[in-house]
């Protein structure tokens, strides 16, 4: 007799560049057979569930793979007003010609993305409405991107109070929860590849785009506080704040299975090294089904 599929509730975790290791869990969870019936996640895990839930995954899986750190560069449309510095319209209207325009309630599979309120300090899950709205808001990271007004509620990124949303859960009629969380304990033996190189035919306004980009911390290269510049120490301010609250979090909602990416995987805005995170998604997701497996 043929068995129905286990199904799932999945929870994607905040962590920049590191999302892209979700796109690797999702590939193994669906070869093991697991049917992924809701989804709730924070920030770049609210954009890689809305549109693994919008049915757009391996469209997406391919784009990103084909991105060089130029072509990230260039998906940021600077702003430099005093709120934020990308105002986010360039990649959301890439993503919307990428996948296409859908409403959240209106996706095959269920799906949240958790937001922080600013003005009422408070976390907001997006339920309804524009899946692009939804993913603009929760992916809205403080300093760097401007805040996102929707429905009358100023948003910032998700993560800020939910790293591991996996509250929007717990009332699901699932077999299993997963959660991913990207802030995992760091590990020796990875390390990140060396800078590409910039095109020396950039033209000047590109150029200086570029070095600004290059001042935003890509490598982990300065170890001490005195050489992080500002742009670092904001990220790693915030990601130490994210990993207090996201062991809080799982501390109260212990999900069935926990998928843990090392912090030190990549850096935060890595995005041209897609490939290999989302072969690292897929070893780690592989290492944790292995475990469940022999504790049942």
């Amino acid at each position: 007799m043929v068995m129905p599929p286990r199904t799932v509730s999945l929870v994607l975790g905040s962590g920049g560049a590191r999302g892209l290791a979700h796109i690797g869990v999702i590939e193994v969870l669906e070869e093991r057979g697991f049917a992924i019936r809701a989804i709730a996640g924070s920030s770049m895990g609210a954009l890689i569930g809305g549109i693994y839930a919008a049915g757009e995954l391996a469209t997406y899986a391919r784009w990103v793979a084909a991105l060089t750190r130029t072509d990230v560069v260039r998906l940021f449309d600077f702003s430099f007003q005093r709120n934020g510095l990308v105002k986010g319209e360039r990649i959301i209207a890439v993503l919307k010609e990428l996948i296409g325009e859908r409403n959240i309630e209106e996706l095959p599979i269920a799906f949240t993305a958790v937001a922080t309120d600013v003005v009422q300090q408070r976390e907001v899950w997006l339920t309804t409405g524009p899946l692009f709205d939804a993913l603009r808001a929760s992916i809205a990271i403080p300093t760097l991107f401007t805040p996102y007004r929707l429905n009358g509620r100023l948003l910032l990124d998700g993560g800020l109070v939910n790293p591991v949303p996996v509250a929007p859960t717990i009332h699901d009629a699932n077999d299993l929860t997963v959660a991913v969380h990207l802030g995992g304990r760091p590990r020796r033996n990875l390390q990140p590849p060396p800078a590409a190189p910039q095109r020396n035919h950039l033209a000047d306004y590109r150029r200086r785009i570029a070095e600004f980009i290059d001042r935003l911390p890509w490598s982990p290269e300065a170890s001490d506080a005195a050489e992080l510049g500002l742009g670092e120490i904001i990220v790693r301010s915030t990601e130490t704040m994210q990993h207090t609250i996201a062991r809080l979090k799982l501390a109260a909602y212990p999900p069935d299975l926990l998928i843990e990416i090392p912090r030190n995987a990549c850096t935060f805005l890595e995005f041209h090294r897609a490939a290999e995170l989302i072969a690292l998604g897929r070893q780690e997701a592989e290492r944790a089904l292995a475990s469940l497996a022999e504790n049942e």
